[in-house]
């Protein structure tokens, strides 16, 4: 809410971290939590493929991930990193030579799950590619494809052998002299993600990437990516994330943005604020708040929208939004500007007019922003 102070109360107090580089994106330190999604198209069409990721990039994705499972893929990957606006990290299972490849086809990062990747020495070439060309490292732990001994060891997926697994492998980098990595121990339990990402924070000072892995479809996947993740981000963890869904990769980044402006961490685009409605509602508040999603996709201006539909508690969520707009009776309510009490509006005026609001209001904070940064 760009009118109201920060409440100390709300400050999360983020880990310590390093910071590496994913392309032109900042990783760990004192960087935005990035957010990042992955491609489900064939990696060989790579006109579908680039589409994808360009919804994804004005969807606000920071870093995109393109799986790549063969060698027609690696050739087509050169072309997709060429016309992506973001980062593309590529995802490298069972053969190290796509790994190799992928370095040289301008990847900026390498995602490797150290369970499937090969021998110590494969690891080490794709280590030399990555050097070469500049490009950083996921050591990507997945609890169900984790190494034979460690499974032997503990019996089962579990977070003890997760964090070994992903400890092993960085001792592996660290061996070659290779620091320029982040790392992720996802699980599609939410509690052994979360025991699992706890104990490694305490373990190591690399970015970590969070991620509820295989966590459903959309509204299953979300909820169990806003509990495994939200707790997460609230005790500090976490330098990118991924929400997981069976699901468009846009809605992926939605939902990573929206856990993200909940606890206050980033902030993108329009944050609406609006009631389950009921029978005291003035207007219908449900296919309000539907059009105006729509409507004001397009602003990427941090900013506070209430749509309340009645007296009860419009005027009070109104006085902490940039705009608001609260239900009254015989077909109007009243519009607030800034936390306070503005004009009154006839319901059926009503969409075309917050628009028009909310698009002065982005403007108007953008050329603030844009003065300031000049200043």
């Amino acid at each position: 809410m760009s009118h109201n102070p920060i409440r100390p109360w709300r400050n999360i107090e983020r880990r310590k971290s390093r910071q590496i580089m994913v392309g032109n994106v900042p990783v760990g330190g004192d960087a935005p939590i990035a957010v990042q999604t992955m491609t489900n198209t064939l990696t060989t069409d790579v006109a579908a493929t680039v589409a994808q990721v360009q919804a994804a990039a004005e969807a606000g994705a920071d870093i995109v991930r393109v799986s790549v499972p063969d060698r027609e893929s690696s050739i087509a990957l050169k072309e997709i990193v060429k016309e992506s606006p973001v980062p593309i990290v590529a995802d490298i299972h069972f053969h190290y030579k796509r790994g190799i490849e992928a370095a040289e086809a301008g990847a900026a990062c390498l995602r490797i799950n150290p369970g499937n990747i090969g021998s110590p020495d494969r690891v080490a070439e794709v280590i030399k590619a990555a050097r070469d060309h500049n490009c950083s490292i996921r050591i990507g732990v997945n609890a169900g494809s984790l190494e034979k001994h460690l499974l032997e060891k503990y019996g089962e997926p579990c977070p003890d052998a997760m964090v070994e697994s992903g400890l092993e492998h960085i001792r592996i980098l660290q061996d070659h002299d290779f620091h320029e990595y982040k790392i992720s121990v996802k699980a599609s339990d939410v509690f052994m993600s979360a025991a699992a990402y706890q104990m490694l924070a305490d373990a190591t000072d690399a970015p970590i990437h969070l991620g509820i892995t295989e966590a459903g479809g959309f509204v299953s996947g979300t909820i169990k990516s806003a509990i495994g993740l939200g707790q997460l981000l609230w005790m500090g963890i976490g330098d990118t994330l991924r929400v997981s869904l069976s699901a468009d990769p846009v809605e992926e980044v939605k939902v990573g943005y929206e856990i993200l402006k909940s606890l206050g961490l980033r902030h993108r685009g329009v944050n609406i604020i609006s009631c389950p409605s009921c029978a005291r509602q003035g207007f219908d508040v449900i296919k309000t708040v539907e059009a105006l999603e729509e409507r004001l996709a397009h602003i990427h201006t941090p900013m506070s929208l209430s749509i309340i539909g009645c007296v009860v508690n419009g005027p009070g969520e109104a006085l902490m939004t940039d705009v608001g707009f609260t239900g009254g009776g015989a077909g109007s309510g009243m519009v607030y500007l800034a936390g306070k009490q503005s004009h009154k509006l006839d319901n059926d005026a009503m969409i075309d007019h917050i628009v028009e609001q909310v698009e002065r209001k982005a403007a108007e904070l953008d050329a603030a922003a844009a003065q300031d940064a000049a200043e």
